[in-house]
């Protein structure tokens, strides 16, 4: 029998489900890459789905007509996760926002009301959520976060022989060994996890002023602006999603 169903918005890379569809829970993606016809992809032996759906979650009117289906769904919505965009609010883009204000002012104040959004959306739907987002401008914008993390503050959830990243392990350490600080917003009861940390790798690098600085390995391999990039850089990490998932299906 099918278990509760799971919905992460702005999900393109599915990673946050995982945990959840392995365990035979239904779980809706939607982001405005997935295709227009939803696609079915079924995961483990316990009969889990992951639903890629195409949705405008900017848009009002999208909004309202799927939270109009989630309130009704059968078996009904028990977590929620949502990764709106975060180009136009992260403090590491910061030098560039002088010029978007100019070319679209107020860009930052759209942007945060759609993670604002998100946590309505959690609230309206009464279950446990949080919203992601790196260090932002939504500090300021719509309410400081809850919570704060790195993806190594939690990669030992991930056992030793599944160290290496199943999708790119050229670009994730083993074991979500690098830091990223990351943000939480919460609501409906969410629990923070326990972290179970491992060691982040750090990596020399040599910055355009001739200075050597020490960072992520992410720093040096997902630059740029391609699509491919934005993706991997905004996946979950696997080990606070397992962590995430461990506390809240026990509820």
């Amino acid at each position: 029998m099918m278990k509760n169903v799971v919905l992460s918005l702005y999900d393109y890379t599915t990673e946050a489900v995982q945990p959840w569809a392995a365990a035979g829970y239904e779980c809706r993606c939607y982001d405005i890459q997935h295709p227009k016809i939803p696609e079915v992809t079924h995961v483990g032996a316990l009969g889990g789905t992951i639903i890629k759906c195409y949705a405008d979650l900017t848009c009002k009117n999208t909004v309202t007509n799927l939270l109009r289906e989630w309130r009704e769904a059968s078996p009904p919505v028990v977590f929620m996760s949502a990764f709106p965009v975060c180009t136009d609010l992260a403090v590491s883009g910061a030098r560039h926002f002088a010029s978007k204000e100019q070319a679209n002012p107020g860009f930052q104040d759209r942007a945060a009301s759609y993670a604002a959004l998100c946590g309505e959306i959690g609230d309206d739907l009464g279950v446990p959520y949080y919203v992601e987002n790196p260090v932002s401008r939504l500090a300021t914008l719509w309410r400081a976060p809850d919570h704060r993390f790195d993806p190594c503050d939690f990669g030992g959830y991930i056992p030793e022989a599944e160290a290496a990243h199943p999708r790119w392990p050229e670009a994730i350490p083993p074991r979500d060994a690098y830091t990223k600080k990351t943000c939480l917003w919460v609501g409906g009861g969410f629990q923070m996890p326990s972290p179970l940390p491992v060691e982040p790798i750090r990596l020399s690098y040599t910055k355009r002023d001739g200075t050597v600085t020490k960072g992520s390995p992410q720093f040096g391999k997902l630059g740029g602006s391609s699509q491919r990039t934005k993706d991997i850089r905004s996946a979950t990490p696997r080990g606070f999603a397992r962590a995430v998932f461990e506390i809240h299906s026990r509820r």
